[in-house]
């Protein structure tokens, strides 16, 4: 129970610093430096899953089962192997993505001209391709520490790698354009980098508590024969284990990148975008509105990890009623949050823009839309989940190609659409990757149904109702709204509107939850009146 905490907490916190970081890097680098470092990541994300190939995962799962089997020569090989294989696929991603990094800026940006050139993403996909080549090994001593047990280095290791590659970020941009002024490339260049030197601070944080805990680490408990096991079997064992989390961690990626690979020349060539305009619109899609969509991603994330091990119990168990049940409410309970903070968020899209970055031509209308992303990622999110905890990775990859073809084939198309409509031609973009998302979400939730008898009948029913009541809370916000308005560019006071507004909002959406008993209906009245008792709350009726 503590090293879950503990788990947990490592996240939240790695996560909370991935979103604060990015008040004082706009201010520094702005849009178009946002857009440029929001392209060398979209890319890194994409060999960075091949790199690691769900191998650490694989390595956990193979030296937990040999240790508990007391195959302890067997253990030791398999985390040899794994660092071989991680360290041959890290030089191959490596040298693909440095050697065709012009090809690949190419594809994203071309010859146009007045914003970030190719030479620019070339040099920032070159830099962060570094990364490649450390971040791997991080993940394997994880996986062999977690294969033992030992969860709390690990979670101290994710803290101390977010933590290091902040400060690089933060500072090192500042001193880069600020101080020394050199150009915004370089500058870039600085932040994307950090990924590398986190990674190292990680990595030898790791060795050094596997070598402090080697008698531990390599302490034989059991006496049993160890039957002999090749090298080959191992291998075949890790591979075994690891393929499905490959097509899954690439076609993840793919599907967020596609955005980067087609937007920015689209709404140039074929809308009439200025250059700084489309990659304004692209730093909120890749980085700036990437990083406001954390803190629901977040909350989401954090429910998936208390939700997911009762239902891997049940799972386990085969008491497939349970599983059954615990499905449907895991969907209610991530979507019972996840509804109003995205309504939420749209409506206060201008003031939450103002306390992040300040002053934008295009970013709070573009976030208003593109925070819905966030939601459909949620439903995704989940929905692979449960798949990949049920052991169907044939349908995980198969929802995953079907959301990466669907926004692929609908983003140029859809562009065009809404512009022709009179509508911002951006928002097409923004609803292909929505549409991406939804399309593997619809196909994956709907073979568990068939398959495992899950009727979300009421879950339907249940959504409805939450959507309903989040636009009544839209509705009383926008006729406030009125008389008080969000007319300030002053960060201090769009704190202020924020905090007014959200905690207006949790009020009409929770009361009117409470009044209408779906609170009851959906968390269960035990469990909403042991929540109400420890808040020290008392209900009428």
């Amino acid at each position: 129970m503590q090293g879950a905490f503990i788990a947990t907490f490592g996240i939240v916190l790695s996560k909370i610093l991935g979103i604060v970081y990015v008040i004082p890097f706009y201010a520094i680098i702005g849009e178009q430096g946002g857009a440029l470092y929001g392209y060398a990541y979209s890319i890194y994300a994409i060999f960075l899953g091949i790199s690691q190939a769900g191998i650490p995962l694989a390595i956990s799962k193979v030296i937990s089962e040999y240790n508990v089997l007391g195959y302890y020569d067997a253990k030791e090989r398999a985390f040899r192997l794994g660092k071989k294989t991680l360290g041959l696929l890290g030089v191959l991603c490596f040298l693909i993505m440095f050697i065709f990094a012009g090809n690949i800026a190419d594809i994203i940006i071309g010859d146009i001209t007045g914003g970030n050139t190719k030479e620019d993403v070339t040099f920032v996909i070159r830099v962060i391709s570094t990364a490649v080549l450390v971040v791997p090994f991080v993940s394997i001593y994880r996986g062999y520490l977690q294969g033992h047990k030992f969860i709390t280095p690990t979670s101290v290791s994710q803290v101390l790698e977010q933590l290091v590659r902040v400060v690089i970020i933060v500072v090192g941009s500042f001193l880069t354009l600020k101080v020394f002024n050199l150009s915004l490339k370089t500058t870039v260049g600085v932040a994307v980098f950090a990924a590398t030197i986190g990674a190292l601070a990680s990595y030898f944080y790791l060795a050094l508590k596997a070598h402090k805990n080697r008698k531990q680490l390599h302490q034989r408990t059991l006496k049993v024969h160890e039957p002999k096991i090749t090298n080959k079997e191992i291998i075949q064992k890790i591979l075994i284990y690891a393929f499905p989390f490959i097509m899954i961690d690439v076609f993840k990626s793919l599907i967020n990148s596609v955005d980067v690979f087609m937007l920015v020349k689209v709404l140039v060539n074929g809308i009439g975008y200025t250059t700084a305009q489309a990659e304004s619109i692209m730093s909120v899609v890749s980085t700036w509105g990437l990083k406001i969509n954390m803190i629901i991603v977040s909350i989401s994330t954090g429910l998936m990890v208390s939700l997911i091990p009762n239902l891997t119990a049940s799972f386990v168990k085969n008491d497939m009623d349970d599983v059954r049940r615990k499905i449907n409410q895991t969907l209610q309970w991530l979507l019972f949050f996840t509804i109003p903070m995205t309504l939420g968020l749209s409506l206060l899209a201008e003031p939450v823009w103002n306390i992040f970055y300040g002053a934008s031509e295009f970013g709070p209308s573009v976030y208003q839309y593109y925070v819905f992303v966030a939601l459909a990622t949620t439903l995704f999110t989940a929905s692979v989940t449960i798949l990949q905890l049920l052991k169907e990775y044939k349908h995980v990859f198969f929802g995953l190609v079907l959301g990466l073809v669907t926004n692929a084939c609908l983003n140029i198309p859809l562009v065009y659409g809404f512009h022709n409509m009179g509508l911002p031609a951006y928002y097409g973009s923004i609803t292909s990757t929505i549409l991406g998302y939804l399309a593997c979400a619809f196909v994956s939730l709907r073979y568990i149904g068939k398959k495992y008898k899950v009727n979300y009948e009421d879950t339907l029913k249940k959504v409805f109702n939450m959507i309903f009541i989040g636009l009544v809370m839209v509705i009383v916000l926008l006729v406030v709204k009125i008389f008080i308005p969000f007319n300030s560019m002053n960060r201090v006071l769009s704190i202020f509107l924020v905090a007014f507004y959200a905690l207006l909002g949790a009020i009409i959406y929770f009361g009117l939850m409470f009044k209408t008993g779906m609170i009851y209906d959906v968390f269960g009245r035990g469990n909403v009146e042991k929540i109400l008792a420890k808040l020290k709350i008392k209900r009428r009726g």
